[in-house]
C-alpha cells in the first residue's frame, strides 16, 4: 500500500499578495472536473449525451467531473468539443474558479495541506 508524504511549501512572498500557508492547493483535477460539470449541467445536457459525443464512457466522464481521474489533453479536447466550448473559455473559467476558491473555499477536510508524494 502506498503512503503519502507531505512537503513544506515554500513561497515567495511578494509585496500585496494574499498567501494562504495553512489551505492546500485546489487539485487541478478537481477544479476541472468541477468546472466540466458545471458548463454541462448550464448548457442543459446530460452526461451521457456529452460522453458519447466525446466518444468516452459516461463512467470516465462522471469520474472525470468528480476530479478522481486526471484526463489527458485529449479527453479535455473531447470533452470541450462536445460541449461546444473552447480550450480558452474552460482555462479562463478555471482560473477564475482556482482564485475565488484560494480566497474562499472549502477544500476537502480529507486532504492534505500542501504538496504530497505518493511512494509505493
Amino acid at each position: 500500500m502506498a503512503d503519502i508524504l507531505s512537503f513544506q511549501r515554500h513561497r515567495n512572498q511578494r509585496s500585496g499578495d494574499r498567501t494562504h500557508e495553512d489551505e492546500p492547493e485546489p487539485l487541478w483535477r478537481e477544479v476541472l472536473g468541477q468546472r466540466l460539470r458545471a458548463t454541462r449541467e448550464e448548457h442543459g445536457c446530460r452526461l451521457v449525451d456529452i460522453a458519447e459525443r466525446a466518444g468516452i464512457s459516461p463512467q470516465y466522464l462522471s469520474e472525470i467531473e468528480r476530479g478522481r481521474k486526471e484526463p489527458s489533453s485529449e479527453m479535455i479536447a473531447a470533452v470541450t468539443g462536445a460541449l461546444g466550448i473552447d480550450l480558452t473559455g474552460l482555462l479562463t473559467g478555471i482560473v477564475g474558479d482556482v482564485h475565488r476558491q484560494r480566497s474562499t473555499g472549502p477544500v476537502p477536510a480529507n486532504r492534505p495541506a500542501g504538496p504530497v508524494l505518493m511512494a509505493a
